[in-house]
């Protein structure tokens, strides 16, 4: 409920000078308490702004040192990895240019002992004087290395009344088939192809039916 102005204005003017002093006095104190209570709020507002701020300031420290720790792992293993690729790198090279140097040395190990059976036969055939027995020796000399070469993944192209196929095999002549189902195939080689684990490495030279 409002106080009516006119009767607080009545109400003072019909205190004494000295009640009127107090309640003027009370009115400067509660007005200067406000004016403190204000600074005071005003005061720790500003506290608060500056923690604030502080916080921010100590957070995004906080990102930068972890963001730098980060670049640094980062730029540690790049190094690695750099120094473990180049290792790599000169190690394959090396390898390689051992494997080009000596990639056959495995196969000619394993002709090697043939050579030896070559030698032992040529040796024989000065004084021999069994021609069968020669030629047992050189055939199973023969069927020794081409066995070798079958293990290092040689094979021999087939072409006995086979298709001529020109994958595989290569006419040098052709010649009339003395059978009908000869026509087109082959009837005689005349130089043996051979593959390579499944590469042809070279034809074979053939002869063909027309």
């Amino acid at each position: 409920m409002k106080t009516n102005p006119f009767y607080k204005n009545n109400k003072n003017r019909n205190m004494d000078p000295k009640e009127k002093e107090n309640i003027n006095e009370e009115e400067l104190m509660s007005e200067a308490a406000q004016k403190e209570a204000a600074e005071n709020e005003e005061s720790q507002t500003e506290d608060v702004q500056d923690e604030a701020a502080l916080t921010e300031e100590e957070k995004l420290a906080k990102e930068l040192e972890e963001a730098n720790k980060v670049i640094e792992d980062q730029k540690d293993k790049y190094l690695r990895l750099s120094a473990e690729f180049d290792n790599y790198r000169k190690r394959t090279m090396k390898e390689k240019a051992e494997l080009i140097l000596n990639g056959g040395e495995k196969t000619i190990s394993s002709i090697l002992p043939i050579v030896d059976d070559f030698e032992r036969a040529l040796k024989n055939m000065e004084t021999a004087t069994d021609v069968a027995a020669v030629k047992e020796g050189v055939e199973l000399i023969y069927n020794k290395f081409m066995s070798v070469l079958a293990q290092d993944g040689v094979k021999v192209i087939e072409t006995k009344e086979k298709p001529l196929d020109t994958d595989f095999h290569e006419a040098v002549a052709v010649i009339p088939a003395p059978d009908k189902a000869l026509k087109g195939k082959i009837l005689d080689c005349v130089q043996t192809g051979y593959m390579l684990n499944d590469k042809v490495i070279r034809h074979a030279k053939v002869v063909v039916g027309e």
